[in-house]
């Protein structure tokens, strides 16, 4: 490994652009970078990397239409001496950024951090890369009838982002993430996706083999998937396990004895009505007036079920709104939702499933009968259904779609009751990966890293790039967390 110092101006300043870099490195021009701090949105912590800009055509088959920066943070390994490639995380969404995954999430990655550097590329539309971000209504502010409020505000949306609003495909991104690849001048990289980060991997995997060393999926997409056919299917699964779980568990059992009955008269009773509940203001502390309803309960149901932490919480307050107690749901579903708006670039989200999923969507390969039969309905499917009939598509590969087949080591990470990317996705997607390892956590829901042993065995397994040696054998002793026994936590 090397270490390579280059006198470059940055915005008017000379400075010092360096990293990790192995021998073997491509010799293309390096990518200038700053000394930065990447702060955590609470300003709970902050981590020294170096910063960089790399500048891009908005439409790479056209690039007078104008151009995008791409923000870069690379956080050096811990071992200067190391000669391992850095890891690149591809983050969620669609639409997280890759800078805001890494802080909330960075005790995860710290012993990968040891021997391999991590490389945040905010992906385009996304965090410091363009975000490409609308005001939509608040779920508890909508009407009966949500559709005309929806087509305002995606009217809206694309006046204020513009023409451009549809260059923000996985395919695009993909050319931009080789590109920066190129810049900072690696020739071989380690990839981390979660989530739609998968989809990025997987694309990346297709189209440049070659400069792939190892491949980490977390909350696996299969190729052939189209984001929405199943989720209102896959999130009633997450929730009947994590039911059964709680009847399965003793003091669980005892304190909720009747949950399967709670559950089910919440979700009768808010079908046809609707309950005024004034709640503490998550953000502010003041006094909110919302309308608890169906999609209120929904948002609460389908968010408590992304983790074992949060589904820990789900008993008691299946079994408090069930008596009458609304105000803790409907405090925690606000505070959820508005997590999830503040976290996503949704104009970039709208512009990657309008164009990669919407046309499968609409060609008739969607169950709405087996929708209907699940507690979130076809709510979402109808939601993007009208969005994406004002949205412009963009480009996408015509081979996004196609089955998979590489001999990339990859470990895929999979949570018994995830309830948007099951096991069985993974499942799909490792059958045509030549060396692959899947590790499924039990009783855990979506995204693994941060779970227990997990940043042990994807540190060696990104060391050793050996699926078939990887000893995960932590994880027999592993148990998702306690349900609350009462408001105030978990027995002793």
């Amino acid at each position: 490994m090397r270490q390579r110092c280059r006198a470059l101006v940055w915005m008017g300043a000379s400075v010092c652009a360096w990293w990790a870099r192995p021998a073997a490195a491509e010799e293309a021009a390096v990518l200038p970078t700053i000394e930065c701090r990447l702060e955590h949105p609470l300003h709970l912590t902050s981590f020294a990397a170096r910063c960089g800009t790399l500048r891009v055509p908005i439409d790479r088959e056209h690039p007078k239409v104008g151009f995008i920066d791409l923000k870069v943070a690379v956080v050096p390994a811990l071992n200067r001496r190391s000669t391992a490639p850095p890891l690149f995380l591809l983050a969620g969404g669609p639409g997280q950024s890759a800078m805001q995954v890494y802080v909330s999430l960075s005790s995860a990655f710290a012993r990968i951090n040891r021997n391999h550097a991590i490389v945040l590329l905010d992906q385009r539309g996304t965090g410091r890369s363009s975000q490409q971000s609308c005001t939509y209504p608040e779920d508890w502010q909508e009407p009966d009838d949500p559709m005309p409020a929806l087509r305002k505000a995606t009217v809206e949306c694309l006046a204020k982002l513009g023409p451009n609003a549809r260059f923000y495909t996985t395919s695009i991104a993909v050319r931009d993430l080789d590109e920066m690849r190129i810049a900072l001048g690696f020739d071989q990289i380690d990839l981390y996706g979660g989530s739609y980060g998968t989809r990025v991997a997987e694309l990346y995997m297709r189209r440049y083999p070659a400069h792939v060393h190892a491949v980490i999926l977390d909350g696996v997409t299969y190729p052939q998937q189209a984001i929405g056919t199943e989720t209102p299917q896959d999130g009633e699964r997450a929730l009947n396990l994590i039911v059964a779980r709680c009847m399965q568990a003793p003091d669980c059992a005892a304190t909720y004895p009747q949950l399967p009955d709670d559950l089910s008269k919440l979700l009768r009773q808010f079908g046809p009505q609707k309950v005024k509940v004034t709640i503490d203001d998550p953000n502010s502390g003041l006094p909110l007036e919302i309308e608890f309803n169906r999609r209120i309960l929904n948002a609460a149901l389908r968010m408590l079920s992304y983790s074992s932490m949060q589904a820990s919480l789900l008993p008691a307050l299946i079994h408090e709104a069930a008596h009458g107690k609304l105000r803790p749901l409907a405090a925690q579903s606000v505070m959820n939702m508005r997590q999830i708006s503040d976290q996503l670039a949704n104009g970039m989200q709208y512009s990657v499933i309008c164009s990669e999923d919407e046309p499968l969507l609409a060609g008739g390969g969607v169950d709405r009968a087996a929708m209907a039969k699940t507690y979130q309905g076809t709510d979402m499917l109808d939601g993007l259904h009208e969005i994406c009939k004002l949205w412009p598509r963009g480009p996408v590969d015509a081979d996004l779609h196609a089955a998979l087949h590489s001999e990339i080591p990859t470990l895929l990470l999979s949570g018994e009751a995830d309830p948007v990317t099951p096991p069985l996705d993974a499942e799909r997607a490792a059958a045509g990966l030549t060396h692959h390892r899947h590790l499924i956590l039990k009783g855990e829901g979506h995204g693994q890293l941060p779970t227990g042993c997990v940043p042990i065995i994807a540190a060696d397994f990104l060391d050793e790039a050996a699926p078939d040696k990887l000893d995960a054998s932590c994880l027999d002793r592993h148990t998702p967390e306690p349900f609350f026994l009462s408001m105030t936590g978990p027995a002793p």
